[in-house]
């Protein structure tokens, strides 16, 4: 620290005006953001106490019987001289609940094939996560980017005076919160509901059911992914069109050019680093889909890494903050990872601009 502080500091000194602009900033990252996740690394390393066990036995005129319960006074004394826990290295990194390093090793030694193999791994619970929230950024954000910008140049094609009400109604999935929306797309599809009801009478099979298969539930949370995400994309899209200028345009309406053939070799130019940002963006926040899993009641068949978190931090017996922990620095890590590629790209088309 006492060497990068003094390089940052030359490095912003020149720029006295950005220094302060930046510092209010930095401060707040560095509070909200940067002692948050410190924090969270440190309480990984920890695990909950165990439970102080004591014998008691209890005489009646039949006889006395010795039952074991916990020590509740002893084990609170315990939890307030280590409020952390106790000292569990990458113990809960590699546990069955995480990476599981010792069942992959034995799945590995006895399972007979590798389709086997892997069907035992994608049953454990860390992997069971990735895979969805993995699935879900698959398909949501590409198609939030595409069907955004679509919409986008649709509305901007109109005429000016329709555009108010249509831009209002485009932006409705975002002004609804993520949970009320999954609500209410969750009583749609219940069998009682009017997409439920329609589908049994469809396919005239009384006891049909979305939320009863896997495949139809992860669909169903995709979907309603895409609807509620569009309108972030659509918005942002939708201004940078705003600052396309008209003249290239024009030159090529009169050569001849497709609309088509504009979008590709003058919009999508011009727009590129603001397709970058909405892909990060909707790339970040996918990665942490929590919202549909609960409105939908999706638990059975679907769960993410932040449903793990939610769950271990709702644990009826024992709160288990070092296993929320770990499983928050893995998302962390996992979107690093995620982003490395577009943020190396962006830097280095920076450094080459400049």
């Amino acid at each position: 620290m006492g060497i990068i502080f003094p390089h940052l500091i030359k490095i912003l000194m020149p720029n006295k005006t950005f220094f302060w602009f930046f510092l209010p900033t930095g401060l707040a990252m560095i509070l909200f953001i940067g002692l948050p996740i410190i924090s969270t690394g440190i309480q990984s390393f920890y695990a909950q106490h165990d439970q102080v066990v004591k014998e008691v036995k209890k005489c009646d005129p039949f006889g006395c019987t010795v039952s074991i319960v916990v020590d509740n006074e002893e084990t609170t004394k315990i939890r307030d001289a280590k409020p952390l826990g106790k000292f569990n290295g990458f113990g809960t990194y590699t546990d069955r609940n995480h990476l599981a390093v010792d069942e992959i090793k034995k799945f590995w030694n006895e399972t007979e094939s590798f389709g086997a193999f892997v069907d035992q791994v994608t049953n454990l619970p860390f992997y069971k996560a990735l895979i969805f929230t993995l699935t879900y950024c698959l398909f949501v954000t590409p198609n939030v980017l595409l069907l955004g910008f679509i919409i986008a140049l649709s509305l901007n094609a109109v005429a000016r005076k329709i555009r108010g009400p249509l831009i209002f109604g485009t932006i409705l999935p975002m002004i609804v919160t993520p949970l009320v929306g999954s609500l209410v797309l969750f009583w749609m599809i219940d069998s009682q509901g009017i997409i439920g009801a329609n589908i049994q009478n469809l396919m005239n099979d009384p006891y049909l059911s979305l939320k009863s298969s896997k495949t139809l539930t992860w669909i169903t949370i995709i979907i309603y992914g895409i609807w509620h995400h569009s309108p972030f994309a659509f918005v942002v899209f939708y201004a940078a069109l705003q600052t396309v200028p008209q003249e290239p345009i024009e030159a090529a309406i009169i050569d001849g050019a497709s609309r088509l053939q504009r979008i590709k070799h003058i919009v999508l130019p011009h727009i590129y680093p603001v397709v970058t940002f909405v892909a990060l963006i909707s790339l970040m926040d996918n990665f942490r889909v929590f919202e549909p899993i609960i409105g939908f009641s999706a638990e059975g068949s679907a769960q993410s890494l932040s449903w793990l978190i939610y769950d271990n931090l709702v644990n009826e017996e024992v709160i288990l903050f070092g296993s929320a922990a770990a499983t928050s620095m893995m998302t962390i890590i996992g979107i690093a990872i995620l982003l490395a590629p577009v943020l190396i790209r962006t830097w280095k088309e920076f450094k080459t601009a400049r």
